[in-house]
């Protein structure tokens, strides 16, 4: 039960649709497609419907119960408008559904079902909160499932299929883009309709958020609400950013240090120079990672490994002439162990203080 084991030191319980992502039986498209209607069981996408998929449920009990976890019943509920309970199983059993819905936490967690379903379902960061409806961009024409018109920019999924904006009762919404956060928040607040505007991408294979549907007079309200406190909004965003200027000059150092820890040959201004690529917010870089925020070494030496690979080899050159990313990876793999070789031995004087 290695999936079980590592989910559980990530968060701290476990769910059998944890289990079945760790080991391959789903994928995060599947669970979107099943929260939002798209197929009535979630066992639809399981490579197995037989006694198998029951006995996995069995050994993950009896794991997490010799372990010492406690049960706790998780509501699944769909995005859709109707919120009808989403099912696991199409063989319509009241034990399964529930042994599907169990999740396994700490015994000294304090009994809270409500707040330990929440954790669950909105675990994965691209998923909207389940209080949201959630309204579809939708990348090619779609055929609205209660009126027949091929139309509309924007879809909800309803337990019939796609539905346009008018048969939702939701084309009085304006739609307010993504950007500012104070904007979305007070004119979220204000109307009493909303939805959270998705739209896939492609390239990340995810749902994006886009922006949110709303009531016009509520966001009238808000855009007044945000011009009157501009000024102060304007005054803290300035003090915000400067007090992260300085944790990032911080952690780059203790970054930097960790490299000479690791690398002692590695030059003080080089170290420097990768602690500040590594670590630049918003990059996505190994050093933003948690791993990285943690000094872990192996994400200290991925981020001396990806110096080394632009600059002191002929990686880059390579592409640029047409080599295949993991053949110019393999041919650069030996020049990069023998400048990881070098940097693992001790610097001497005279290089620190050239810095070469």
């Amino acid at each position: 039960m290695a999936a079980a084991e590592a989910a559980f030191a990530r968060q701290k319980f476990v769910t059998p649709i944890d289990v079945c992502l760790g080991i391959g039986w789903l994928q995060p498209p599947n669970l979107d497609d099943w929260r939002h209607g798209r197929v009535d069981d979630l066992d639809y996408f399981l490579p197995s419907h037989d006694d198998r998929s029951v006995a996995f449920l069995v050994h993950l009990a009896e794991w997490a119960t010799a372990k010492g976890l406690k049960p706790v019943q998780a509501d699944y509920v769909s995005a859709t408008r109707s919120r009808r309970p989403l099912r696991f199983s199409s063989l319509d059993e009241p034990v399964l559904e529930n042994a599907w819905r169990t999740h396994w936490t700490s015994a000294d967690v304090p009994d809270r079902p409500d707040k330990q379903a929440e954790r669950v379902t909105r675990r994965e960061p691209a998923q909207p909160a389940q209080s949201d409806l959630v309204v579809v961009q939708p990348l090619k024409d779609f055929t609205c499932a209660e009126c027949g018109a091929e139309q509309g920019d924007l879809l909800i999924m309803d337990d019939k299929g796609p539905a346009c904006m008018s048969c939702a009762d939701m084309d009085h919404l304006v739609f307010l883009p993504a950007g500012d956060a104070a904007l979305t928040r007070r004119a979220k607040k204000a109307s009493r309709l909303s939805a959270v505007v998705v739209r896939w991408s492609r390239a990340r294979k995810r749902y994006e958020r886009q922006g949110i549907l709303v009531e016009e007079p509520a966001l009238q309200e808000a855009e007044r609400q945000c011009l009157a406190d501009s000024d102060a909004r304007l005054r803290r965003r300035e003090r915000d950013a400067a007090r992260r200027a300085d944790e990032d000059v911080e952690f780059q150092r203790r970054f930097a240090a960790q490299i000479a820890l690791l690398y002692p040959g590695c030059p003080a201004r080089r170290a420097q120079e990768i602690a500040r690529h590594a670590g630049l917010r918003g990059s996505g870089r190994v050093g933003r990672s948690a791993a990285g925020r943690a000094l872990d070494e192996e994400a200290i030496t991925l981020a001396v490994v990806a110096s080394i690979r632009h600059e002191d080899t002929d990686y880059d050159d390579l592409l640029m002439s047409g080599v295949d990313r993991q053949e110019a990876r393999d041919r650069i793999r030996p020049a990069i162990a023998r400048v990881l070789a070098a940097w693992s031995k001790a610097a001497t004087p005279e290089r620190e203080r050239a810095g070469t």
